[in-house]
């Protein structure tokens, strides 16, 4: 179970027990939810046993997921008995009311107030809250000197694989001076990294007509360079995730360059055949995405790109594969990860033709991951000598581990720094290191 830190009472308060599966922005609604809940006196519990009340958070994007969000619920009503499931898959009442009976609640995603409530009505909250229980930048599932910070709701997009827009509605922006003034809070409770999320972050705004608002002095329009612009003015590190690869963002790169945002950007392509992205309604001229990396190279030299890729996907034949493996050595892009096509259901790629056997997805998986590894080991190598910035994470009994601007944390690669004697780092320290040596995706090297 994910659980945050807790305060003790006087008089002990009723518990709550939390289990949040999915996605970097499934974990910021559970935070937003224990948040509320401890700042109306709930304590939280780090196991089944100690809890009042079990919430589980799901995720419901595959049917592997879904699956998984199945069985940690009973699991919570096995272990429990009072469960209340929100997330994702909530959307999916009957199937979770038809498959754990017993549950509660259940609310869908970003439903947090209804989340709270059914809180209420199972276990009353403290009859005295006391608001000072809870930090400046609420409660975290990250540790403190990261979190991620979610700047819109839903997506319009309507790729044919992917039931978001389903379940998590269309596309519903925050305004810029209410991300701007969560980050400073952030900023001000400790944490030195933020992990800019939504579903399509480089459409944010759109919804809002780019609405102005006055920030600090600073007129910024509620659109994605704006935002950007005011990030970085924090002065830690902004990282930029599932960034649509719109024309819009180009224009962030000169703030890499500059250094108010680190020079780290992950952009979903998810295939290099035009056939293939044609079927996923993705945008589909290579050619011109291929130049744009370039293009966007020049102007960050130690430009690091993340990226997920799908092999296998409906129709997909072995000269889509090929182009999609010529793109990677094209583009060199450091950190791809890749996804085995699964149907989802109610997704719109279940009616193309010409599935893929799962025999040949599995094949082209490792082929695929063969040539990134090889990609992403000769890129760490051109590392070896240089000094980098690393923000620690924490230790095993050999090194002191951390991570490059070139990595976000749990889904890219680590610093692994020689303990010293001399110098004791803690988590969240920002240090300058030499690299000395490399493997396919880590890097080593110590304190400078």
């Amino acid at each position: 179970m994910n659980v945050a830190e807790t305060v003790p009472f006087a008089v002990d308060p009723p518990k709550i027990g939390l289990v949040s599966l999915g996605c970097p922005k499934a974990s910021y609604d559970s935070e937003r939810i224990i948040t509320k809940l401890r700042a109306e006196g709930y304590a939280l519990s780090s196991d089944y046993a100690g809890a009042s009340v079990v919430i589980v958070n799901t995720c419901g994007f595959l049917d592997s997921a879904r699956t998984e969000s199945l069985e940690a619920i009973n699991e919570a009503i096995a272990e429990n008995g009072k469960v209340i499931v929100t997330g994702c898959l909530g959307k999916d009442e009957a199937l979770i009311r038809e498959k754990c009976p017993g549950v509660i609640a259940v609310t869908g995603p970003q439903q947090y107030e209804e989340t709270v409530r059914a809180v209420h009505e199972t276990v009353p909250p403290p009859h005295h809250p006391h608001e000072s229980l809870v930090p400046e930048g609420g409660l975290k599932l990250t540790p403190r000197h990261y979190a991620y910070l979610k700047i819109a709701e839903g997506c319009d997009n309507q790729c044919t694989f992917c039931i978001i827009p389903s379940m998590r509605g269309g596309l519903r922006s925050r305004p810029v001076h209410e991300v701007l003034a969560e980050a400073e809070r952030l900023k001000r409770a400790g944490v030195k990294e933020l992990l800019i999320i939504s579903q399509d972050t480089a459409d944010y705004g759109r919804d809002l007509k780019y609405k102005p608002y006055t920030w600090r002095g600073v007129e910024r329009e509620t659109r994605f360079l704006d935002l950007c612009q005011g990030l970085g003015d924090l002065g830690i590190w902004i990282r930029l995730h599932y960034v649509y690869p719109y024309p819009q963002i180009d224009a962030v790169f000169p703030l890499m360059a500059e250094g108010k945002i680190l020079p780290y950007i992950d952009v979903p392509f998810q295939h290099f055949s035009p056939a293939v992205l044609k079927n996923m309604k993705r945008p589909g001229n290579v050619e011109k995405t291929v130049k744009r990396i370039e293009n966007w190279r020049k102007t960050v030299p130690d430009l690091t790109i993340r990226s997920t890729f799908i092999v296998g996907f409906p129709g997909e034949t072995e000269d889509d594969f090929l182009r999609l493996l010529d793109g990677l050595e094209e583009t060199q892009i450091e950190r791809a990860g890749c996804f085995k096509y699964e149907a989802v259901t109610g997704a719109a790629a279940n009616a193309l033709a010409d599935p893929v056997p799962e025999s040949v997805k599995e094949e082209r998986f490792h082929r695929f991951m063969q040539k990134q590894q090889e990609i992403s080991a000769k890129k760490l190598q051109e590392k070896i000598g240089k000094i980098l910035p690393v923000i620690i994470d924490g230790e095993n009994s050999e090194y002191v581990i951390g991570r490059s601007q070139g990595d976000a944390p749990e889904i890219d690669g680590q610093v692994f720094l020689k303990k010293s004697k001399k110098i004791t780092l803690t988590p969240g320290d920002m240090v300058s290191a030499k690299i000395t040596s490399a493997d396919e995706y880590d890097l080593f090297g110590k304190t400078t």
